[in-house]
Protein backbone atom coordinates (compact mmCIF):
# COMPACT_ATOMS: atom_id res chain seq x y z
CA UNK A 1 0.00 0.00 0.00
CA UNK A 2 1.04 3.74 -0.91
CA UNK A 3 2.67 5.62 1.75
CA UNK A 4 0.83 8.47 1.28
CA UNK A 5 2.62 11.05 3.22
CA UNK A 6 5.88 9.78 2.44
CA UNK A 7 5.03 9.94 -1.48
CA UNK A 8 3.61 13.73 -0.73
CA UNK A 9 7.31 14.79 0.34
CA UNK A 10 5.14 14.98 4.41
CA UNK A 11 6.42 12.97 7.44
CA UNK A 12 5.37 12.05 10.98
CA UNK A 13 7.52 14.66 12.36
CA UNK A 14 7.42 17.91 9.58
CA UNK A 15 3.63 17.63 10.04
CA UNK A 16 4.06 17.84 14.30
CA UNK A 17 6.31 20.84 13.34
CA UNK A 18 3.58 22.17 11.56
CA UNK A 19 1.01 21.89 14.05
CA UNK A 20 3.39 23.53 16.44
CA UNK A 21 4.05 26.33 14.56
CA UNK A 22 0.21 27.32 14.15
CA UNK A 23 -0.69 26.94 17.39
CA UNK A 24 2.47 29.01 18.02
CA UNK A 25 0.98 31.74 15.99
CA UNK A 26 -2.55 32.00 17.37
CA UNK A 27 -1.40 34.18 20.56
CA UNK A 28 0.68 36.15 18.19
CA UNK A 29 -2.33 36.50 16.71
CA UNK A 30 -4.38 37.90 19.41
CA UNK A 31 -1.43 39.93 20.60
CA UNK A 32 -1.31 41.65 16.83
CA UNK A 33 -5.39 42.30 17.10
CA UNK A 34 -4.53 44.20 20.48
CA UNK A 35 -1.98 46.09 18.88
CA UNK A 36 -4.74 46.71 16.00
CA UNK A 37 -7.51 47.97 18.91
CA UNK A 38 -4.45 49.77 20.53
CA UNK A 39 -3.57 51.79 17.89
CA UNK A 40 -7.13 53.35 17.33
CA UNK A 41 -7.07 56.04 19.60
CA UNK A 42 -10.40 56.92 21.55
CA UNK A 43 -10.54 60.40 19.07
CA UNK A 44 -10.44 58.07 15.92
CA UNK A 45 -12.48 55.35 17.12
CA UNK A 46 -15.31 57.95 18.12
CA UNK A 47 -14.62 59.90 15.02
CA UNK A 48 -15.48 56.16 13.03
CA UNK A 49 -19.09 55.63 14.95
CA UNK A 50 -20.33 58.80 13.98
CA UNK A 51 -19.40 58.77 10.52
CA UNK A 52 -20.86 55.08 10.66
CA UNK A 53 -23.82 56.36 12.36
CA UNK A 54 -24.30 59.15 9.52
CA UNK A 55 -24.16 56.41 6.56
CA UNK A 56 -26.77 54.30 8.86
CA UNK A 57 -29.04 57.24 9.08
CA UNK A 58 -28.86 58.24 5.26
CA UNK A 59 -29.42 54.13 4.63
CA UNK A 60 -25.60 54.15 2.73
CA UNK A 61 -24.20 50.90 4.53
CA UNK A 62 -20.80 49.96 3.47
CA UNK A 63 -20.84 46.85 1.55
CA UNK A 64 -19.08 43.89 3.73
CA UNK A 65 -18.02 40.66 3.03
CA UNK A 66 -19.08 38.52 5.77
CA UNK A 67 -17.45 35.25 5.45
CA UNK A 68 -14.10 36.21 5.05
CA UNK A 69 -14.40 38.95 8.07
CA UNK A 70 -15.74 36.29 10.04
CA UNK A 71 -13.20 33.90 9.17
CA UNK A 72 -10.25 36.42 9.44
CA UNK A 73 -11.85 36.58 13.24
CA UNK A 74 -11.14 33.75 14.49
CA UNK A 75 -7.90 34.14 15.50
CA UNK A 76 -8.79 36.78 18.27
CA UNK A 77 -10.89 40.05 18.40
CA UNK A 78 -9.92 44.09 18.24
CA UNK A 79 -12.51 45.75 18.69
CA UNK A 80 -12.10 49.67 18.14
CA UNK A 81 -15.13 50.39 20.83
CA UNK A 82 -17.09 49.19 23.61
CA UNK A 83 -20.85 49.74 24.03
CA UNK A 84 -22.72 49.80 26.90
CA UNK A 85 -26.43 49.28 25.55
CA UNK A 86 -30.25 49.32 26.44
CA UNK A 87 -31.29 45.61 25.89
CA UNK A 88 -34.30 47.01 23.65
CA UNK A 89 -34.43 45.21 20.30
CA UNK A 90 -34.70 48.11 18.24
CA UNK A 91 -31.50 49.36 18.76
CA UNK A 92 -27.91 47.53 17.50
CA UNK A 93 -25.06 48.78 18.09
CA UNK A 94 -23.46 47.32 14.97
CA UNK A 95 -26.55 48.56 12.31
CA UNK A 96 -26.24 51.46 14.29
CA UNK A 97 -22.81 52.59 13.89
CA UNK A 98 -22.44 50.52 10.64
CA UNK A 99 -19.70 48.43 11.73
CA UNK A 100 -18.86 44.75 11.07
CA UNK A 101 -17.71 41.25 12.96
CA UNK A 102 -14.92 42.22 15.18
CA UNK A 103 -15.50 46.16 15.64
CA UNK A 104 -17.61 46.57 19.08
CA UNK A 105 -17.47 45.15 21.95
CA UNK A 106 -20.99 45.31 23.32
CA UNK A 107 -22.56 45.36 26.62
CA UNK A 108 -26.28 45.50 26.58
CA UNK A 109 -28.97 45.64 29.52
CA UNK A 110 -32.20 46.66 29.88
CA UNK A 111 -31.75 50.49 31.11
CA UNK A 112 -28.17 51.12 29.95
CA UNK A 113 -26.98 51.02 33.40
CA UNK A 114 -23.53 50.19 35.09
CA UNK A 115 -23.73 46.68 37.57
CA UNK A 116 -20.88 44.26 38.50
CA UNK A 117 -21.27 42.33 35.59
CA UNK A 118 -21.40 44.56 32.87
CA UNK A 119 -17.88 46.85 34.49
CA UNK A 120 -16.07 43.59 34.37
CA UNK A 121 -17.05 43.07 30.50
CA UNK A 122 -15.88 46.40 29.62
CA UNK A 123 -12.84 46.27 32.30
CA UNK A 124 -12.08 42.94 30.07
CA UNK A 125 -12.26 45.03 27.05
CA UNK A 126 -9.89 47.71 28.26
CA UNK A 127 -7.65 45.79 29.67
CA UNK A 128 -7.10 42.88 27.28
CA UNK A 129 -8.37 43.41 24.21
CA UNK A 130 -6.96 47.57 24.16
CA UNK A 131 -10.23 48.43 23.37
CA UNK A 132 -9.65 52.83 24.46
CA UNK A 133 -13.31 54.05 23.35
CA UNK A 134 -16.50 53.47 25.77
CA UNK A 135 -19.72 54.40 24.78
CA UNK A 136 -23.41 54.38 26.95
CA UNK A 137 -25.71 54.41 24.67
CA UNK A 138 -29.26 55.56 25.88
CA UNK A 139 -32.57 55.61 23.62
CA UNK A 140 -35.76 57.40 23.49
CA UNK A 141 -38.66 56.33 24.18
CA UNK A 142 -36.78 53.74 26.76
CA UNK A 143 -39.45 51.87 28.42
CA UNK A 144 -37.14 51.11 31.27
CA UNK A 145 -36.37 54.31 32.29
CA UNK A 146 -39.96 55.38 31.90
CA UNK A 147 -41.08 52.78 34.08
CA UNK A 148 -39.10 54.01 37.08
CA UNK A 149 -40.30 57.20 36.38
CA UNK A 150 -43.82 55.72 37.11
CA UNK A 151 -42.93 53.55 39.85
CA UNK A 152 -41.50 57.19 41.24
CA UNK A 153 -44.19 59.54 40.26
CA UNK A 154 -47.20 56.86 40.44
CA UNK A 155 -45.85 54.22 43.05
CA UNK A 156 -46.11 51.63 40.67
CA UNK A 157 -45.73 48.48 41.63
CA UNK A 158 -43.71 45.50 39.28
CA UNK A 159 -43.33 41.72 39.32
CA UNK A 160 -40.14 40.05 40.01
CA UNK A 161 -36.88 41.18 39.64
CA UNK A 162 -37.85 43.98 37.60
CA UNK A 163 -38.08 46.38 40.71
CA UNK A 164 -34.24 45.77 41.75
CA UNK A 165 -33.77 46.71 37.68
CA UNK A 166 -35.77 49.94 38.45
CA UNK A 167 -33.70 50.49 41.53
CA UNK A 168 -30.56 51.22 39.23
CA UNK A 169 -32.50 53.72 37.49
CA UNK A 170 -34.10 55.75 39.91
CA UNK A 171 -31.31 58.23 40.75
CA UNK A 172 -31.22 59.80 37.11
CA UNK A 173 -34.90 60.26 37.56
CA UNK A 174 -35.16 62.00 41.13
CA UNK A 175 -31.94 63.93 39.24
CA UNK A 176 -34.06 65.14 36.17
CA UNK A 177 -37.39 65.75 38.20
CA UNK A 178 -35.42 68.50 39.81
CA UNK A 179 -34.20 69.69 36.14
CA UNK A 180 -36.66 72.43 34.42
CA UNK A 181 -37.60 72.48 30.58
CA UNK A 182 -38.69 69.59 28.23
CA UNK A 183 -40.18 66.58 28.80
CA UNK A 184 -39.34 64.65 31.86
CA UNK A 185 -38.50 60.89 30.20
CA UNK A 186 -36.23 62.83 27.72
CA UNK A 187 -34.18 64.66 30.67
CA UNK A 188 -34.42 61.01 32.67
CA UNK A 189 -33.00 59.10 29.64
CA UNK A 190 -29.67 61.88 28.87
CA UNK A 191 -29.36 61.68 32.97
CA UNK A 192 -29.48 58.12 32.92
CA UNK A 193 -26.85 58.24 30.56
CA UNK A 194 -24.59 60.79 32.37
CA UNK A 195 -24.58 58.98 35.46
CA UNK A 196 -23.35 55.48 34.10
CA UNK A 197 -20.46 57.27 31.79
CA UNK A 198 -19.59 58.77 35.04
CA UNK A 199 -19.39 55.12 36.82
CA UNK A 200 -18.22 53.73 34.10
CA UNK A 201 -15.19 56.24 33.63
CA UNK A 202 -14.81 56.03 37.56
CA UNK A 203 -14.76 52.80 38.04
CA UNK A 204 -11.80 51.75 40.55
CA UNK A 205 -9.22 50.61 39.32
CA UNK A 206 -9.06 49.61 35.96
CA UNK A 207 -11.24 51.91 34.00
CA UNK A 208 -10.08 54.69 36.42
CA UNK A 209 -6.87 54.64 35.64
CA UNK A 210 -7.13 53.64 31.87
CA UNK A 211 -9.11 57.49 31.72
CA UNK A 212 -6.11 59.22 34.01
CA UNK A 213 -3.73 57.72 31.89
CA UNK A 214 -4.30 55.44 29.32
CA UNK A 215 -6.23 57.32 26.77
CA UNK A 216 -9.70 55.36 27.50
CA UNK A 217 -12.22 57.73 26.81
CA UNK A 218 -15.94 57.50 28.10
CA UNK A 219 -18.75 59.37 26.48
CA UNK A 220 -22.71 59.19 26.60
CA UNK A 221 -24.92 59.48 23.77
CA UNK A 222 -28.66 59.02 22.82
CA UNK A 223 -29.90 56.82 19.89
CA UNK A 224 -33.29 58.28 18.46
CA UNK A 225 -35.43 55.50 17.62
CA UNK A 226 -37.64 57.96 14.62
CA UNK A 227 -34.20 58.53 12.56
CA UNK A 228 -31.59 56.51 13.85
CA UNK A 229 -29.50 59.21 14.81
CA UNK A 230 -27.66 59.00 17.67
CA UNK A 231 -26.39 62.77 19.71
CA UNK A 232 -23.97 62.71 22.10
CA UNK A 233 -24.07 64.44 24.88
CA UNK A 234 -22.52 66.67 26.82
Amino acid sequence: MCNCAHHLGFSRRSLLKTAAILAAAGPLRVAAARAQAAGVPAEEGLKRLMEGNARYVANAPNVRDYSARRAASVAGQAPFAAILSCADSRVIPELAFDQGQGDLFVVRLAGNFVQDDGLASLEYAVRFLGTRLVMVLGHSNCGAVDAAIKVIKDNAELPGHLPDLINSIKPAVEVARKAEGGDLLARAIAENVRVNADRVRGSHPILSQAATSEGLKVVGGVYELATGKVELLA
